[in-house]
């Protein structure tokens, strides 16, 4: 998988790189993360980036030219349909269906971090770039964005974790959509809690089918909007049973007249 970082600051992503997963698939060769610095771009001998807002207003705004000029450099290093994402609070949600898209982009993505107010409008519409966020909040910079994205990303490639059976049975990835079920490990009994006896068992299909049931009732609490016919995770639309009969006035009947 080819990533690249269009940022301010790529000095914050490097001890992530050789570290913990994302330094064990680096080091595999399962992963190749470029680091582009925005102000290699910048302007005059300060390598200015940034100015004051039009029409007033706090903070500062990023300019159209480095920006542009740093995704345009990025993109040199991938193919013709490379995926560029703008992290960004006003972007769509970014959730796991997008991470496996990306993580199988045959010509990689790049993901470019605003900082301040925001990125010169112009330049966005240029690169004609998708647009990401993982919620509804507003953090400093992109750079926090981006390596979640790298991370939830990057996990989905063969090899990258210790056993390939691991991201498929983590929440959102399983078949279902469902949250993942609890875990549990040694010891047996701790301060008086013991582990749910099924997983004790030995009976693999048992243990498979409580996993199953935990994940559901789980989802159905604490998330139930992925269950939600219509959603992400749940893509068929509500059908009506062929033993509801709709009555004079009810919603059935009024479609009908």
């Amino acid at each position: 998988m080819h990533a690249s970082i269009v940022t301010l600051f790529p000095e914050l992503f490097e001890p992530f790189l050789r570290a913990t997963v994302l330094g064990r698939a680096v080091q595999k060769g399962l992963l190749r993360v470029d680091l582009t610095d925005m102000r290699a771009f910048g302007q005059g001998r300060h390598r200015i980036v940034d100015d004051r807002p039009f029409g007033g207003g706090p903070g500062m705004v990023l300019m159209a030219e480095p920006v542009v000029r740093a995704v345009e450099a990025a993109r040199e290093a991938h193919g013709t349909e490379v995926r560029t994402i703008y992290l960004s609070p006003q972007g769509r949600r970014f959730d796991q269906s997008i991470a496996s898209e990306l993580a199988a982009a045959p010509d990689g993505f790049i993901l470019l971090c605003g900082r301040y107010e925001g990125i010169d409008e112009r330049a966005l519409d240029l690169l004609a770039l998708e647009e990401r966020s993982l919620g509804d909040y507003v953090l400093s910079g992109g750079e926090a964005a981006a390596l979640a994205v790298l991370d939830a990303t990057a996990r989905l490639v063969p090899g990258v974790l210790g056993d390939d059976r691991s991201a498929p049975e983590d929440s959102f990835s399983n078949a279902q959509g469902l949250l993942d079920h609890p875990h549990y490990t040694r010891p047996a009994s701790w301060r008086d809690v013991p582990v749910p006896e099924i997983l004790l068992s030995g009976n693999h299909a048992a243990i498979a089918a409580w996993r199953h049931e935990v994940a559901l009732e789980r989802t159905r609490t604490r998330r139930p909007d992925l269950l939600a016919p219509g959603s992400a995770y749940n893509p068929e639309p509500t059908r009506p049973s062929l033993t509801d009969t709709p009555t004079q006035g009810s919603a059935g009947a009024d479609k009908e007249a």
